[in-house]
């Protein structure tokens, strides 16, 4: 018969190995760090569960630390000063949130308001104990910047969308997009989800399906959008 603590250690070796698997998988600086800093990784790194709904980072008023997901789905926006939010990227599985975390870094001050999507499983790695890795070395902190320098530029090509582009031409690369995120030709989406995603009101996007199915370019339901014509779809987005 197995010993109660036995049992408990060897979960705990287990959850311990499977953590370590998904540092080595993600963080380039893992082979760099010595066995203290990742004695300091491991001590400081947690399982969280967020369910849907939940805001999971509140801009200026959190650093919680850098997220790493293994499932589910985050949304990563701002706000404006009236409170309208706009979306900067999502996040999924296997991607790293490192503005989360913005306060472990000098150079960078932008401040994003995160939302689970969808029930999300994330590790969670203390603001304050990042910080002191990406201090002490270099290996960390380039990664850190390297990272959140691909994020800035994320957001940037957003707004430039938002600022430059037609709403007809963001859409065919939203729906572009959405449909290689998914590999499928189908987007599993409402109307509000798409005008929140594109930073756009809802009734835009419902003139803008209505339009696209007119063309023979997508056909759509409850909640999905097939794309029918993707060519059509590459020639407005201007990636043809």
């Amino acid at each position: 018969m197995n010993h109660p603590d036995k049992r408990a250690e060897s979960d705990e070796l287990g959850q311990q190995k499977n953590m370590t698997d998904l540092f080595i998988r993600h963080f380039g600086f893992w082979p760099q760090l010595s066995d203290r800093e990742r004695d300091l990784l491991n001590a400081h790194t947690h399982a969280v569960h967020y369910e849907r709904g939940t805001q999971v980072h509140r801009g200026p008023f959190d650093c919680i630390g850098v997220l790493l997901i293994k499932k589910g789905q985050l949304r990563v926006y701002t706000l404006s000063e009236d409170g309208r939010d706009v979306t900067l990227y999502r996040l999924f599985a296997d991607d790293i949130g490192i503005l989360s975390a913005a306060c472990t870094l000098d150079a960078v001050t932008f401040d994003v308001y995160i939302d689970a999507e969808e029930d999300t499983d994330v590790l969670l790695t203390d603001a304050l104990a990042f910080r002191r890795l990406s201090m002490a070395n270099i290996y960390v902190r380039c990664f850190a910047y390297e990272l959140a320098s691909k994020r800035l530029s994320d957001m940037l090509w957003k707004m430039q969308q938002v600022l430059f582009l037609s709403a007809d031409r963001r859409f065919a690369i939203f729906l572009l997009e959405e449909s290689e995120k998914r590999k499928s030709e189908v987007v599993r989406l409402t109307h509000e989800q798409m005008a929140r995603y594109m930073g756009t009101a809802r009734e835009v996007v419902t003139r803008l399906i209505k339009y696209f199915n007119q063309e023979g370019w997508t056909t759509s339901g409850r909640g999905y959008l097939r794309i029918e014509d993707r060519e059509a779809l590459r020639r407005l987005a201007g990636t043809y």
